[in-house]
């Protein structure tokens, strides 16, 4: 049984490499079994992004460190239940490619099995 504290040190991590755009650090944190998924909307456009593995995660997790720069974190809430977590936190996403910065509030769902996240979900919509 995973601990809240060890749940929640892991999701402070999550969230601190993606700030950092620490691609080690987060594909670390991923078990090589995980699942991923990011669903949200951008300039009205849905995104959708699932992947399965370290081998289809890691790339998806270089794309999203090279394309964006996380500012102004803030976590709203989080709530633990076991070996899963929903974490409820706002950023504004800078755009490397367009400039663009946009102010964004995400909610993270995660599982941990083993010290690692095993399934992630993560919702993003423009504030």
């Amino acid at each position: 049984m995973t601990e809240r504290r060890q749940v929640e040190e892991l999701l402070r991590a999550l969230h601190g490499a993606r700030l950092e755009a620490n691609l080690e650090r987060l594909s670390s944190l991923f078990s090589s079994g995980a699942r991923m998924r990011i669903q949200g909307t951008s300039d009205g456009k849905p995104i959708a992004i699932e992947a399965r593995g370290a081998d289809q995660i890691r790339p998806w997790l270089s794309v999203l460190v090279k394309t964006f720069r996380l500012r102004d974190y803030q976590l709203l809430s989080l709530t633990i239940e076991g070996e899963r977590a929903a974490a409820h936190w706002q950023v504004n996403i800078h755009s490397k490619i367009t400039g663009a910065l946009v102010a964004t509030e995400l909610v993270d769902l995660i599982e941990v099995r083993d010290g690692h996240i095993a399934d992630y979900v993560e919702f993003f919509v423009p504030r």
